[in-house]
């Protein structure tokens, strides 16, 4: 198994600005202000899979041309013709058109994200808090790509995209915001995917072969007996080792 040494050196090496620019967390980072940064986040890490050069490509073409780099305006101001056809793999516009209408009345009703992941936190069921408050709102047209970006976290899934989100609000770093005080970085959920999962087996981190939220436990509590403040800075370190041992 990897040493903790070996871990600290891969995370610090690869937790840089550097990582910023091929990454969705660099949407989070054109922008200054709470509100701006939590909506490009959470919608960055919608469409956080697949081809990374196409879901970058999708993303800047919603947050440059649609929402003319005003997140928050965006969202307050939404409309089903301000995008179009805009769609990404499994999600189609009635898709989009559910997931901004439903934060467009989370933003006009409350304090927005902020407010309804830290509901869920101090209710121990952050993600069933954030999916029950979407699926309750979704309109009758939605599809696939709805429930893909919005997973249900009662199917076991890893939750991967809520997780890396939660990482990017919560951890303070040259690469995470942290905007979010509610939680601490101790208390939050390695993103785990089938790279992650190969990657982490691989160093002798991770016993079980599927890549579900069990797993996301047991890989999570290994990486806490290494760093028990940040167990998710070696988000880093695995992504480091795969590109060291590709």
């Amino acid at each position: 198994m990897i040493t903790k040494t070996e871990l600290d050196i891969l995370a610090d090496k690869y937790e840089n600005e550097e990582f910023i620019k091929d990454d969705p967390v660099q949407f989070i980072h054109r922008f200054e202000s709470k509100k701006d940064i939590e909506i490009a986040g959470f919608i960055a890490s919608l469409l956080a899979y697949g081809s990374r050069k196409q879901f970058i490509k999708k993303l800047d073409d919603l947050f440059v041309n649609i929402a003319q780099n005003e997140p928050l305006n965006f969202i307050l101001n939404f409309e089903p013709e301000l995008i179009g056809d805009f769609n990404y793999r499994f999600g189609k516009p009635n898709d989009f058109i559910s997931i901004f209408k439903t934060l467009q009345q989370l933003y006009k009703t409350s304090d927005g994200l902020e407010e309804l992941f830290r509901y869920g936190h101090q209710q121990n069921k952050i993600f069933e808090n954030v999916t029950d408050y979407f699926y309750a709102r979704a309109n009758k047209n939605v599809g696939q790509g709805f429930y893909h970006m919005i997973p249900n976290p009662h199917n076991g899934g890893a939750m991967k995209r809520m997780c890396m989100y939660l990482r990017w609000m919560i951890r303070k770093s040259c690469v995470d915001k942290g905007i979010w005080e509610f939680m601490q970085p101790s208390q939050l959920y390695i993103p785990l995917d089938v790279h992650v999962g190969r990657i982490s087996r691989q160093m002798g981190l991770l016993t079980r072969n599927a890549n579900d939220f069990k797993s996301v436990i047991e890989l999570t509590n290994k990486l806490k007996e290494f760093c028990s403040d940040d167990p998710i800075k070696y988000d880093f370190a695995i992504f480091g080792y795969g590109v060291n041992n590709k």
